[in-house]
């Protein structure tokens, strides 16, 4: 992952001041609820940063509407990217949490078109746990999305 790490607070960070065009940035897409702009921080040509326009740290805190979007424009730029970079492969990222490798609090997704010995490693140990191991988790997780159901119906 990349070594540059925003510390800037919400409302306040890179991101929110590209939206916001208090900063410079090369703009290739946006739309109502995203915008998508050149990775000062290229990997490979055509590496582009899809935000979210309203300020949210991280997935949890996108609305299901917003998260949509960050896809539907992350695709669009993939396909444009296509054409214009071509390239054998691509790599869409999206990190959420210093643990899970995010560096400015602000949701976004990387478009890396992805090239052979291109320097990127995507990479994690393989655990391999039982299948009644993987059983329960599943378990854990159809129950946790119906408690999910349950409160959106009776919201």
């Amino acid at each position: 992952m990349p070594k540059f790490v925003d510390t800037s607070p919400p409302g306040q960070c890179i991101f929110c001041r590209i939206v916001a065009r208090e900063i410079p940035a090369a703009v290739v897409y946006e739309d109502e609820l995203t915008v998508a702009f050149m990775d000062i921080g290229q990997v490979n040509p055509g590496h582009v940063l899809v935000a979210t326009r309203r300020h949210a740290a991280n997935l949890f805190e996108v609305t299901d509407e917003e998260a949509a979007a960050l896809m539907q424009t992350a695709r669009r730029v993939a396909l444009a990217d296509q054409q214009a970079f071509p390239s054998a492969g691509l790599t869409l990222l999206q990190a959420n949490g210093a643990e899970g490798g995010q560096t400015v609090n602000h949701i976004h997704m990387h478009v890396v078109p992805r090239h052979a010995n291109d320097g990127i490693e995507l990479s994690w140990p393989r655990k391999e746990p039982a299948a009644s191991v993987l059983a329960e988790y599943a378990e854990q997780l159809r129950n946790a999305l119906a408690a999910d159901r349950k409160r959106e119906t009776a919201a």
